[in-house]
């Protein structure tokens, strides 16, 4: 049996666990910066959006500076450590800054919004002030030993900012998640939400070192840092993902819907918007209309396809049909989709044939129980299945082996040779 990564990494300790958070430093942002360039144009449309999207970058853009590479490289010239150590933070605040903005956005209106821009000022203000009165120093950091550099009101005031934007922006999520009526946005905001509770123990575990010299959570905090940066990614991304499987369900449903389409569309060529493509692999790949309509399109002109050729089936049709897919052993749930597929097989061999309409069956309603099942008065949804069913059984054996019947040429009229 393989060993549970989880009881592995538990196993391994304080030290095995501070090494994995540290490996997902690099995939964490660049998980946030694909998110971020994905949803900027869905940004740019929605400004409900712009406030999460703000909150991401200048959280991709803070990461960034803490990864040890780019450490690395900006501190090559010792002279520039202190410069580096105050930029990192001033973009951590302006990230609190941006998740404080996200929440009065979500809560209120410009008040709320114009209160978050204004704290972030002061914080940020405050910040420089205090880093300008301290003694000279070169990189911010917190020792294991001894005080903070440069000083602990300033790593306060530091520690301060984060925790406040988290710590709303956490309540938010929690509640609004609730009280979503989209799946989407409800769990956007749930992994939003999660990933700002990671962050905020990943300061609270700071504060405690701050005030109470406590080091028992720092082989900790890169995991939390990371993991929180992988759900904001995920949590920007939730949206596409939904439109990525939306789109490929739709994909697949137009797939199995185009060979019954196009045969019907043959026979009745005037219910289509567009002509039929070469291959349905065409089809899909360069579609005649926007693709978001397709799959409704096909559905839409399927069932107007339905509805005329019901006037070329003969009246024992639905009959004849119910005995040839009784005596092929069609199980029950499928039947119905297999009637009608053998019922539009005999309709558009006479529509083609141009033989004359079977007398009474314009009278009738969609001739017969047959072709209206699924065909009207359904949810699209519903609809939408029941046709890709008949798609399905339409390409069947049982319905290639289903013979039509030549309805009787009426008086006057001379049957086709």
């Amino acid at each position: 049996m393989a060993p549970d990564p989880a009881l592995a990494l538990a196993a391994a300790g304080p030290t095995g666990i501070q090494a994995f958070g540290d490996a997902l430093a690099v995939p964490s942002v660049v998980c946030l910066w694909v998110a971020v360039l994905l949803r900027i144009p869905a940004a740019l449309r929605s400004p409900q959006q712009r406030g999460l999207l703000l909150a991401v970058a200048t959280a991709a853009a803070a990461m960034t500076l803490n990864l040890p590479a780019v450490v690395t490289y900006a501190m090559r010239d010792p002279a520039h450590s202190h410069a580096v150590g105050l930029v990192r933070n001033l973009i951590g605040v302006l990230s609190a800054g941006a998740v404080l903005y996200f929440v009065a956005a979500a809560t209120s209106g410009r008040r709320l919004r114009f209160a978050a821009g204004v704290t972030t000022l002061v914080l940020l203000t405050a910040l420089v002030s205090l880093d300008a009165a301290a003694p000279d120093h070169g990189t911010h950091t917190m020792p294991p030993q001894g005080s903070p550099v440069p000083s602990l009101a300033y790593w306060l005031v530091l520690i301060s900012a984060h925790l406040l934007a988290n710590t709303s922006c956490v309540f938010v999520c929690w509640r609004y998640s609730r009280q979503a009526e989209s799946r989407t946005l409800a769990m956007g905001l749930r992994l939003f939400g999660l990933g700002t509770a990671l962050a905020g123990l990943f300061w609270l575990a700071y504060l405690l070192k701050a005030l109470f010299g406590s080091t028992w959570a720092m082989p900790y905090l890169p995991l939390m840092m990371n993991l929180h940066g992988l759900l904001r990614a995920a949590a920007l991304l939730v949206p596409s993902l939904f439109t990525l499987r939306r789109t490929l369900a739709d994909t697949a449903t137009a797939w199995r819907l185009w060979p019954l389409w196009r045969d019907l569309v043959q026979a009745v060529p005037h219910v289509a918007l567009t002509r039929p493509r070469a291959t349905r692999l065409v089809e899909l790949l360069w579609p005649p209309v926007p693709r978001n309509l397709l799959v409704y399109r096909k559905v839409i002109e399927t069932r107007d396809a339905i509805l005329i050729l019901g006037e070329y089936v003969a009246q024992d049709a639905p009959e004849r049909a119910r005995g040839h897919v009784t005596g092929a052993g069609v199980p029950g749930p499928r039947r119905a989709a297999a009637e009608l597929a053998c019922v539009l097989k005999e309709a558009r061999h006479n529509k083609l044939l141009g033989l004359p309409c079977p007398p009474g069956a314009a009278d009738r309603p969609a001739a017969g129980p047959a072709l209206s099942a699924g065909a009207e008065g359904t949810e699209l949804e519903d609809e939408t299945k029941f046709l890709v069913a008949v798609a399905q059984a339409y390409g069947s054996p049982t319905t290639r082996a289903f013979v039509p019947r030549q309805p009787e040429a009426s008086e006057g009229e001379v049957k086709p040779s």
